[in-house]
């Protein structure tokens, strides 16, 4: 089993209260606009951390990233982007990726089981049953934007199957 814990829009703020949330993961994703290299290489020194460049990273951190990250976390197979949308409002560009994805879903190693983007501020987590994946926005950990809270979010891959999924809220300080 591999603990993840997920966060998105972060603009430059690593609050110290996600090192609390994030102890016991095994790896750390996150979704893009993470601001800074500084906050990109304290998480890296904490735990191993996936990443992608968001829309207004800049400087190291866009070119030391990619833009689309296709991994795989035991048996599951994940795409992760900045700016990616959510089921029936996908950003255009992705749905090519997605329909070959979906053409070759009996092969485990092309279809996509979890998308996970950021980029909204908003927490969203749903099964896109037209592609049969299911979809991971950790909404903002940042204090950037208008949310009301700071979010995480925090789960399980075992084998194929994704459980445990924890929402964690923080209180804007």
């Amino acid at each position: 089993m591999t603990r993840i814990g997920v966060l998105s829009d972060t603009h430059g703020l690593l609050d110290k209260r996600i090192f609390e949330h994030f102890k016991d993961v095994d790896e750390i994703w996150h979704a893009g606009d993470i601001g800074s290299e500084e906050v990109l290489q304290k998480l890296r020194e904490f735990k191993p951390t996936r990443a992608v460049f968001g829309n207004m990273d800049s400087g190291d951190v866009r070119y030391t990233l990619s833009e689309f990250y296709r991994f795989k976390v035991e048996d599951v197979n994940v795409l992760m982007t900045h700016i990616g949308g959510y089921p029936g409002h996908y950003n255009p560009w992705l749905i090519p990726m997605f329909r070959k994805a979906l053409e070759n879903y009996d092969d485990p190693n092309q279809r996509i089981d979890l998308f996970v983007c950021g980029h909204s501020h908003i927490l969203k987590v749903q099964y896109d049953s037209l592609y049969k994946f299911l979809t991971m926005n950790p909404g903002a950990a940042g204090k950037q934007g208008w949310q009301p809270c700071q979010t995480l979010l925090r789960f399980s891959i075992d084998g194929s199957k994704i459980d445990n999924l924890e929402v964690i809220e923080l209180e804007r300080l």
